[in-house]
């Protein structure tokens, strides 16, 4: 009474009391200790009992093999399989399965099978025993061999074995197998079974048959938290993170509490949307159900802000987190590196050095910081101390920072020469990174040979088209661009259309270049038009490269690009004075860069911008960035 009231103290006291104590009394104290986490004096117990010549029964042995799987004592476990053998307990299908159970969680798996394979008589729940060893260990393909094996013996599966089979499904992203698992279930008692329903819906989801996740969703007579966190995360991944949002708002409407790993999903979604109203919504639910203190919801938390451009808002969750992990040390230098705050990225390096042991996402995030706000010097010195100092490998990630790195600081030789001294085989995203300085430096011989080497890994990477063209078009070869436009039309390689962003009393617009659609598109060029007048008067000149380009492309000029057009809604939209925060899918073109200089000077705002690959924060004229990006 006492074990199961979560008294283990007077359950002691009592056990220590009796004058006579059988192989009831002491397996009841010896699973009060396993109840309650304490499977150490569970162990030693059993031992004590050893002594005292009070042989086990099946229940005792159940209960210390539970034991020693809850804090993974495996040469304890081997001596109670010894006492198992010995006792002749050996061919009980329950203390079987315990020790299937024991093995698994203590990741002897090879142990597990052989105790298996040595049953005389297997049923549901020594099935359910291996199987979910397989699970467990990693095992997924096995554990599906299993089932099958037992569907072919005619042994009944239960609600535990369809949640493991489902597990393993939603790991390997077996669609089929997990489709044919629910068929089965839909024949069986346990179609209408709750956990059944909540794993279903996970594996769908993970499986990416969202329509199928959401139809066994919305069948479920009640839906728990495991099944709102699979649909929502099934629809993250399929990039409909709108349809995310809604469904974490409903869940909230249904009185489902979110735990960590909801949270991290959907803050995850709000930072790749810049949703800062929706973040600070899940922000204060973080709070109501006390995960603020969880460290990869703070991390969370801290890549939102972040990429929502509220750096300071950031670092405020970083300072007040009790305990600083090394995922939040990351996702703190992560920031700054986005927002182009080298400086601030190099201390935070210098103090995190201090705590924590860095790793490899630590320098991808330093060298890519440094890329972004011109530290080559720094950058350089870091990469040849990870593996020496830090004891960090080089990875293709690692060098492809360096070459980033690099080639902005225009070190193109350098660049190149870095990647043909790689020991690994270099991919597609170093080549396009040097291509990418090919055209800011305007070296189009390099370029030419770069492409080449992209279009034989992938002929149809449009992007290497796109860049390629740059660069003729940054040189003032106009002939060669319009070739390589015409082969990338000529092959059906569309590039991805720009658009911006920006969220103006809750409300999300996006704009589009030349964009018609907008209600208030008249004002909107209204106010182009007041602008281009002023910038010209403030001495700004367009660049004739991009009036060209925008011209060939389809007959618009650079004023009519999508972050023009957001800006100026902004403008007409927001009170005088106030900050304006814009986000774009693409990299933002050196004239409308330009242009935003001019426009947050003469209309007296400060300009937050967020492109494909950092952040810029126009004040009176001058980009945080120095021009560099």
């Amino acid at each position: 009474m006492y074990n199961k009231c979560g008294s283990i103290e007077d359950a002691i006291e009592v056990f220590q009391t009796m004058s006579t104590r059988n192989v009831v009394s002491w397996s009841s104290m010896i699973v009060g200790y396993t109840d309650c986490n304490q499977g150490e004096k569970a162990v030693s117990l059993f031992s004590q009992m050893q002594l005292e010549r009070v042989n086990p029964d099946r229940v005792t042995f159940m209960a210390v093999l539970n034991a020693c799987a809850s804090t993974e004592a495996l040469e304890e476990g081997r001596c109670v399989h010894a006492q198992v053998i010995e006792k002749r307990y050996v061919s009980d299908v329950f203390v079987g399965s315990s020790l299937i159970d024991m093995y698994s969680k203590c990741g002897s798996l090879e142990d597990a099978t052989q105790v298996f394979h040595s049953m005389p008589d297997c049923n549901t729940v020594s099935w359910n025993a291996m199987i979910g060893a397989c699970v467990k260990n990693s095992q997924e393909e096995k554990a599906l061999v299993l089932f099958q094996q037992m569907q072919r013996e005619k042994v009944e599966s239960d609600n535990t074995t369809y949640v493991y089979v489902l597990n393993a499904c939603a790991r390997l992203l077996e669609l089929d197998f997990g489709t044919y698992t629910h068929m089965l279930i839909s024949r069986s008692k346990y179609k209408s079974d709750f956990f059944v329903g909540s794993c279903l819906c996970e594996m769908y989801a993970h499986c990416g048959s969202i329509v199928d996740a959401c139809r066994v969703f919305n069948n479920m007579p009640t839906q728990d938290l495991v099944s709102w966190s699979a649909i929502l995360l099934g629809h993250s991944k399929l990039g409909e993170e709108k349809s995310a949002l809604k469904l974490f708002k409903l869940m909230q409407q249904a009185g489902v509490a979110g735990d960590a790993v909801t949270f991290v999903s959907v803050l995850h979604v709000c930072a790749s949307l810049a949703a800062i109203k929706e973040g600070r919504y899940v922000h204060l639910k973080v709070i109501q159900y006390g995960c603020e203190s969880d460290v990869l919801v703070a991390s969370s938390l801290i890549e939102m802000y972040s990429k929502c451009g509220r750096i300071d808002e950031a670092e405020r969750v970083f300072n007040s987190m009790p305990i600083l992990t090394l995922t939040a040390w990351n996702a703190m230098l992560d920031g700054y590196g986005i927002h182009g705050l080298g400086k601030q990225a190099l201390r935070l390096c210098d103090e995190m050095g201090k705590q924590v042991q860095m790793d490899s996402a630590t320098f991808v995030t330093l060298l890519s910081a440094c890329s972004h706000t011109g530290f080559v010097d720094e950058g350089h010195c870091y990469f040849e101390l990870m593996s020496p100092v830090f004891d960090v490998a080089t990875t293709v990630g690692h060098y492809s920072c360096m070459v980033d790195l690099l080639g902005r600081g225009g070190y193109l030789d350098e660049a190149e020469d870095m990647i043909n001294r790689m020991a690994h085989q270099p991919e597609i995203p170093i080549w396009m990174a040097l291509l990418g300085a090919c055209r800011v430096h305007g070296n189009v011989e390099m370029g030419e040979r770069i492409a080449l080497q992209v279009l034989e890994l992938d002929p149809h990477n449009a992007s290497c088209y796109v860049l390629l063209s740059n660069v003729y078009a940054a040189a003032g070869n106009w002939e060669s661009r319009i070739k390589v436009q015409k082969l990338r039309k000529e092959r059906h390689l569309h590039k991805e259309a720009g658009c911006t962003w920006i969220e103006v009393n809750g409300e999300v617009h996006r704009f589009f270049v030349a964009d018609t659609e907008h209600p208030r598109i008249i004002e909107i060029q209204e106010e182009l038009r007041k602008l281009s007048l002023q910038m010209k008067k403030a001495g700004y000149v367009p660049d004739k490269r991009f009036e060209i380009r925008d011209r060939e492309e389809g007959g618009h000029s650079s004023c009519q690009h999508s972050e023009r057009l957001a800006i100026a809604f902004g403008l007409i939209s927001t009170p005088s004075g106030s900050q304006l925060h814009i986000f774009k899918n693409l990299r933002v073109c050196e004239d409308c860069h330009t242009a935003s200089k001019y426009i947050s000077r003469i209309a007296g705002r400060s300009l937050v911008v967020r492109d494909a690959n950092r952040f810029h924060h126009f004040v009176d004229g001058i980009c945080s960035c120095g021009d560099y990006w």
